[in-house]
């Protein structure tokens, strides 16, 4: 990992302990908290995608799937699923065939338009779209002239991507009618509100629990104080408020 000027560069990868040690080790450990777990799934084939669902159904403790689609496809010559709309809708539709409980769709930011690949998965079968992935990007030193990171490239989040992918989900938001999770920069109630308020449903926070690990937690809080202020009785009526 590498900090940079309003954010995170990551090369950390998707390495995980795998499908059936999750189920076996680390699935039982979350089903003790009061809330809805969802489970990331990626491959590299849609045959992957497919076993991994499969292989999920059966476990109890789960309220859906995020499917990630910022994957290359090895049978495709490594382009991602989610730079093709072609490519995004197999693999969704696939998995939605598979899945027994709600799938989202997390899309990948490196899109020329992103009101496209959110149509046809939402045309696939995806019940939500997750809006965005990291930003891929590069951190030199330039008295090594070397890579700040393991791998030579990243992934950019944090605060210095909010604005770039508030766009994407207004723009998706014109395009679809599946609910939106938008992320990216969330640190404060104001943050939160502002993705509501470009058309999400809801918001994930990630790169935020780096500094603090009840970033959620706090995030919570301040916003119900945040909606009395704004004399909200449900955050949902800031839902694609935008004004021109």
């Amino acid at each position: 990992m590498c900090e940079t000027t309003g954010g995170v560069v990551n090369a950390i990868g998707l390495q995980n302990v795998g499908v059936r040690a999750f189920v076996a080790e680390k699935l039982p450990e979350l089903r003790k908290y009061d809330t809805a777990v969802l489970a990331n799934v990626f491959g590299r084939t849609v045959e992957e995608y497919v076993e991994v669902i499969r292989i999920l159904n059966d476990a109890e403790g789960l309220a859906a799937y995020e499917l990630n689609v910022s994957c290359p496809n090895v049978k495709h010559g490594g382009a991602e699923y989610g730079t093709d709309p072609v490519l995004a809708a197999e693999v969704v539709s696939a998995a939605k065939k598979a899945a027994r409980r709600p799938l989202w769709v997390k899309l990948s930011p490196a899109v020329g338009r992103i009101g496209v690949i959110s149509k046809a998965v939402e045309d696939a079968g995806a019940d939500a779209v997750v809006i965005a992935n990291t930003y891929p990007s590069l951190c030199l030193d330039a008295h090594t002239r070397k890579s700040r990171l393991g791998s030579t490239t990243g992934g950019l989040s944090g605060a210095a991507i909010k604005p770039i992918t508030m766009r994407l989900v207004y723009e998706a938001s014109r395009a679809i009618q599946i609910p939106i999770i938008g992320l990216g920069g969330i640190e404060s109630p104001d943050d939160a509100a502002e993705y509501m308020v470009a058309g999400a449903s809801a918001v994930e926070v990630g790169t935020a629990h780096f500094a603090d690990p009840r970033a959620s937690e706090r995030l919570v809080e301040s916003l119900e104080a945040w909606c009395r202020k704004e004399n909200l009785f449900g955050i949902s009526k800031l839902r694609g408020s935008i004004r021109s």
